[in-house]
């Protein structure tokens, strides 16, 4: 039984402390609608996802109705798309039978046109991957990734070379709405199969038919919790997890139910922190409070580890299966706290690459100027890759080359996504390096054979 302060507690942090699900996230094996006729392939994927996901928004309306708590996004993820066209080479056809279902259910995005390339590309899964800016050019719903680098395998660089020109292309193409089209594209080292997070999610070949993903959120309610501690770091952190633990708990009712009224099964809690554009759900708030003046400043990376290591030991006592992505996001632009840094020139693209060492994911949501080049763009994506292979974790790139604009500028993207200050870039030129392809090689202790 709950006692009268929980739930009070937890109305409070409803109403007044932005605690939400972020998102269920349905995903959809697709395995069974493969055939090598392009038009018949299309059609079995948009008659699966119809079938199989189309009352998920109800389903979502009516538990956060029931329960009280806001239930922000309905999220679909599919087996990733290259392998389901392979054998009809009916990519472009299946993304707007994607789009089309995405629509017609209600959903806010659909994960899965995505590549996994971690070692190697074959022909088919280049050319797959350079329909990827007209894919997301041409349509509003769906999102891409594409891994290229695990801790066993390596770095495709030929794959993070090729990343460079589709960013830069998928900018193009969407210029006159400020290269939105980056928005819905990262790229991966390690990537995991039941994340529930968009632009990165995707239906594992090791998962269920059908399975219900939950993503949680809530680090205004973490911000809130901290304002009482005036105690040393081992206080904080252990604030941080007892209120994990709560609004893990509240993650694990959604999925769970969700998962019943779908009749599918319930997979896993990711114990993400995900900020939004609005005020008071900030992470680089979190930080903030601990002690830092900005986020940006010397100690962030410290005081991340540390918040990102207590969600994780709160959360995973709270959840049966604990997955997905689990600690905090740090997107520029979805991260008040975090826009506020890096306008004033506090916060920089290094100091970001340098807190991705901790956290949940990597260099996200970050705008940079429209001329920097392809050979830059896919130098960025190394290095943060580099950053995963070497310490066994997932990290990712999501950056923005904005078209037309100018370090100092801003570009805004609209709703969760929100705005971001276009951000300086060393321009110093990787050239050399990025061309000469090949794979750099699986670190010394991915050898556990």
């Amino acid at each position: 039984m709950y006692s009268t302060k929980e739930i009070l507690e937890t109305i409070n942090m409803v109403s007044h402390q932005h605690l939400d699900v972020r998102t269920i996230t349905l995903g959809v094996s697709l395995f069974d609608c493969i055939t090598d006729d392009a038009d018949r392939t299309a059609a079995k994927v948009y008659d699966k996802i119809m079938r199989t996901a189309g009352s998920l928004v109800a389903v979502g309306n009516a538990i956060s109705e029931e329960i009280g708590i806001p239930i922000v996004n309905k999220r679909v993820s599919v087996t990733p798309i290259s392998l389901i066209t392979a054998a009809s080479r009916g990519h472009m056809q299946v993304i707007r039978a994607l789009d089309r279902a995405a629509k017609e259910i209600g959903i806010d995005f659909l994960g899965g046109y995505s590549a996994l390339v971690h070692k190697a590309m074959t022909p088919y899964e280049r050319e797959f991957i350079e329909s990827i800016p007209e894919a997301l050019a041409s349509t509003e719903k769906v999102c891409s990734s594409v891994n290229v680098a695990t801790s066993k395998a390596g770095v495709n660089m030929d794959a993070v070379r090729l990343m460079g020109s589709v960013f830069k292309r998928a900018a193009y193409l969407t210029r006159d709405r400020d290269s939105i089209a980056c928005a819905k594209l990262v790229v991966f080292a390690n990537a995991v199969e039941d994340n529930p997070f968009m632009a990165g999610a995707f239906l594992g070949t090791g998962e269920d038919d059908s399975v219900v993903n939950v993503g949680v959120s809530g680090p205004g309610v973490v911000k809130v919790a901290l304002e009482e501690v005036k105690g040393d770091l081992t206080q904080v952190a252990e604030v941080i997890k007892q209120t994990a633990f709560k609004i893990t708990r509240v993650g694990q009712l959604v999925a769970a139910e969700a998962a019943r009224r779908l009749g599918v099964a319930c997979g896993i809690v990711d114990l993400s922190l995900a900020p939004t554009p609005a005020v008071g759900d900030s992470v680089a708030h979190i930080l903030e409070e601990i002690g830092l003046e900005s986020v940006g400043a010397c100690g962030t990376t410290a005081a991340l580890a540390m918040l990102n290591d207590a969600v994780k030991k709160g959360g995973i006592m709270a959840s049966s299966h604990v997955g997905g992505l689990s600690g905090a996001f740090i997107p520029v632009s979805e991260d008040a706290g975090m826009i506020a840094a890096a306008r004033k020139g506090v916060l920089t693209i290094e100091k970001l690459e340098a807190m991705t060492a901790v956290c949940s994911v990597g260099l996200d949501m970050i705008a940079i100027p429209g001329d920097v080049s392809e050979e830059i763009v896919s130098a960025i994506i190394a290095d943060e890759i580099a950053i995963g292979v070497v310490n066994t974790k997932t990290t990712a790139v999501r950056v923005i080359p904005v078209w037309g604009k100018k370090a100092g500028d801003t570009a805004v993207f609209g709703g969760l996504l929100g705005e971001a200050p276009v951000m300086p870039v060393n321009r110093s030129d990787p050239s050399v390096f990025i061309h000469r392809g090949g794979r750099i090689p699986a670190p010394l202790h991915s050898n556990k054979n």
